[in-house]
């Protein structure tokens, strides 16, 4: 199998950055209750990798419910998405539980997240186990601006 391209530092530090500005314009973008946020990416392999973070957002408060570990792999696997130079395709997806779930998500293009077309996220959602006391609601995805500079490096 080949090797996966191995992308500069300079290039995986950007994408660090981006990834933290991601997380950090996601959380409140989503609002309070608890997230579950997905991440899926085909690396350019093949190779299909995923990571799950819950994330509780109260008034002031914002709670990882998972081990340093779980945090670490998720947030390398959207660092990685963003630096795509290693990853083909990837999309993060968000289920929220307030009353009921709602789900929204974005596509990785161009070194960033962007709203999925809902009509994907619905045909996505219906793969999900059924529910009937909390059945999923697709909604559009909140914008998540990028972090200044960075369509200056894209270029």
């Amino acid at each position: 199998m080949p090797e996966l391209p191995r992308p500069d530092n300079a290039a995986t530090t950007s994408a660090m950055g981006h990834a933290q500005h991601a997380l950090t314009t996601l959380l409140p973008a989503l609002g309070e209750g608890s997230h579950e946020l997905h991440i899926n990416a085909e690396r350019t392999d093949g190779t299909e990798v995923s990571a799950d973070l819950y994330v509780t957002v109260e008034p002031g408060a914002c709670r990882v419910d998972h081990s340093a570990e779980e945090y670490v792999q998720f947030f390398v696997l959207l660092t990685f998405a963003l630096e795509n130079s290693t990853v083909r395709d990837a999309v993060l997806i968000a289920t929220t539980a307030n009353a009921g779930l709602r789900t929204c998500g974005w596509e990785v293009r161009a070194g960033w997240l962007h709203p999925m077309d809902t009509a994907d996220l619905h045909q996505a959602a219906m793969s999900f186990p059924p529910d009937d006391a909390a059945p999923h609601v697709v909604c559009h995805a909140p914008v998540l601006h990028r972090p200044h500079g960075a369509a200056k490096e894209r270029s």
